[in-house]
């Protein structure tokens, strides 16, 4: 795995990825990779159509977070940045669907 020279991607296996957000701090960085990979954990064990896509949406939101997808963080200042780090971990941790947990509406 090698970073492209401006730092944005990184290219693993010839394929260019998008590298997470420089400015985002530690923690943030970790719990947001946590919830990714509950989340992508949780894709694989489920059999529930409804129960996959919401898993699904918890993978974009904290790659989101993480600036992996969505606007690309280069071309948004750091409180932005910031701030949907923020929301993006808000959100998973809110989030009824989120793993270990039923999906909305199924009780």
């Amino acid at each position: 795995m090698t970073a492209t020279p401006d730092g944005r991607y990184l290219v693993i296996g010839g394929r260019r990825w998008r590298a997470t957000d420089p400015s985002l701090p530690d923690d943030v960085v970790e719990a947001l990779r946590s919830e990714l990979g509950r989340a992508r954990s949780g894709i694989g064990a489920a059999t529930d159509e409804r129960r996959i896509s919401s898993l699904r949406d918890h993978v974009q939101t904290a790659k989101e977070g993480l600036g992996e997808r969505g606007t690309p963080w280069w071309e948004m200042d750091e409180r932005d940045r910031l701030e949907r780090a923020s929301t993006a971990l808000e959100h998973l941790r809110a989030d009824q669907g989120s793993p270990g947990s039923s999906p909305k509406g199924a009780r």
